[in-house]
């Protein structure tokens, strides 16, 4: 551990040296200094059409609507892995899921009690790159990182943590735990698990937060050592959202005269969603629309803040979401993904598409782009405009001449995991899949090809009137897996012990 800390500390300092003038910002006359305040919002299992600005025309987002008009509305926007933990590891270390450990086999995310492992402490995060450049950080909402204190946020560069350590349906009361759960499914104990799986979703109908055990987190670290405190345990859901809103602008007055980083997860809108007093009933799409209206009353809060503060001219504030609608588990209560096929914990479009929206007044370019990005784009987008050099071997690409002069997008291909599987491959305008469903289906005979711009929803497959392109995708993907080692899955370690009988 000494070493890993001592190896990290190395590349903090080495992003210190690069203050001055990095290689990126010596290309760019507008990425000169003053750096910007960053602020960065992410909706946990928002779907790509829950936003009027992406379609949807019942829920009312009148301030994402406005920062996606004022600024850029990203359309082909990304998740490299349809589910929690693996794609907010990779939006903060600008990484494949594979290439960290961050994924499971097993497992698909990270539960409660997963003590001795979490985020890679040799992986440099956002939150690292932009502290050692000067920022003060903080972090408002769910992390789903690791739930020991070693691997809190605030042990990964984060001055300020108000929040949860995981999704808010865990450690459920009354039922079976979610380990539990796995035990039964990795033990084929196929009736059992569906009796619970279905109580579980009948809970999500009229849910009481006090079900929920999970716990409120304020940790702070300086020099000195740090102070983690359990200050609510259950988390009082229906005004979390509030609060931690509350919170990330408190955070932005306490910091406003330095350069700043605000990372603000929401818990919502994953089930069991959850709104407060003022929301209830309030929106024409029942209560998942009014979650979502609360999401963008705090988007507004956060924009107003700034405005009164005079900080909205050299803040980039950012947008997205860590997967699609968790249609599995509810087609009433979950969001939507428009006319996407498919949803949360599959790579068809629908699981894997998200909003993308980034505004800063004055610097980014307003227009609507039809490039491919990925929330791993951010890392390196961030950490560019920032000043500081990107790692090796970072998967995410500088998003920043599009955001700042307009034109195309560099990216051209994105991959997309599955519980460390390689299952769809996006390709320009096209997209190849080699799974049946992305939930675990065995391999397709012959891949599924589609070609987004003509067919959004993945409907018609051309693969056997197109095999051209099929062979010329299938030698991108080699390519792929010959660049990109595989890490073994840190999501895991505990399988052994779950699934032994007790």
């Amino acid at each position: 551990m000494i070493l890993v800390q001592l190896c990290k500390v190395i590349l903090m300092l080495a992003a210190v040296a690069s203050v001055a003038v990095s290689s990126h910002a010596a290309e760019h006359e507008t990425w000169s200094a003053p750096r910007p305040n960053i602020v960065l919002l992410f909706a946990d299992d928002m779907g790509w059409g829950d936003l009027a600005a992406y379609g949807n025309p019942y829920i009312r987002t009148p301030s994402l609507d406005q920062l996606a008009e004022e600024g850029q509305r990203w359309t082909d926007f990304y998740v490299p892995s349809p589910v929690c933990s693996p794609s907010r590891g990779a939006l903060l270390t600008g990484k494949l899921p594979v290439r960290t450990g961050l994924y499971g086999k097993k497992f698909p995310v990270m539960f409660p009690g997963d003590v001795q492992f979490g985020m890679p402490h040799e992986e440099l995060t956002l939150a690292e790159g932009l502290k050692a450049m000067g920022y003060s950080t903080g972090m408002f909402g769910k992390w789903h990182l690791g739930d020991a204190k070693a691997f809190m946020p605030t042990r990964h560069g984060f001055d300020y943590w108000y929040g949860v350590p995981y999704s808010n349906d865990m450690r459920f009361n009354g039922r079976a735990s979610l380990e539990a759960l796995y035990r039964m499914q990795l033990q084929g104990r196929v009736e059992e698990l569906r009796a619970v799986y279905t109580s579980l979703l009948e809970g999500f109908k009229n849910p009481d937060y006090r079900n929920y055990d999970v716990p409120l987190w304020k940790s702070q670290c300086d020099a000195t050592g740090c102070e983690d405190d359990i200050i609510e345990q259950p988390v009082v859901q229906p005004t979390f959202t509030r609060r931690l809103t509350e919170e990330a602008i408190g955070f932005i007055e306490q910091h406003k005269e330095e350069p700043f980083f605000v990372y603000l997860p929401y818990s919502m809108p994953h089930l069991p969603i959850f709104a407060s007093e003022d929301f209830v009933g309030q929106s024409l799409a029942g209560k998942y629309g009014d979650t979502i209206e609360e999401i963008d009353w705090s988007v507004g809060q956060i924009r107003g803040a700034l405005e009164r503060m005079e900080l909205d001219d050299n803040t980039l504030v950012i947008f997205s979401s860590d997967n699609g609608p968790w249609q599995s588990a509810s087609t009433l209560y979950a969001g939507s993904a428009g006319p996407l096929r498919g949803s949360k914990q599959e790579v068809y479009e629908g699981g894997v598409r998200v909003p993308g929206i980034f505004w800063w007044p004055g610097r980014v370019k307003p227009q609507v782009t039809s490039d491919i990005g990925s929330v791993m784009d951010i890392y390196t987008t961030v950490l560019t405009l920032a000043g500081a050099d990107i790692p090796e071997h970072v998967d995410g690409q500088d998003l920043s001449p599009v955001l700042l002069e307009g034109g195309t997008g560099t990216r051209h291909e994105l991959a997309f995991y599955r519980k460390g599987i390689l299952r769809a491959y996006r390709y320009g305008n096209y997209k190849l899949h080699l799974y049946d469903v992305a939930q675990g289906g065995e391999p397709l005979a012959t891949p599924e090809l589609y070609d987004l711009r003509q067919d959004i929803s993945e409907r018609k497959d051309l693969a056997a009137q197109l095999p051209g392109v099929v062979n010329e995708i299938l030698a991108a993907m080699e390519r792929h897996r010959e660049n990109t080692p595989i890490k073994e899955p840190i999501f895991d370690a505990r399988v052994a012990d779950i699934t032994a009988d007790n």
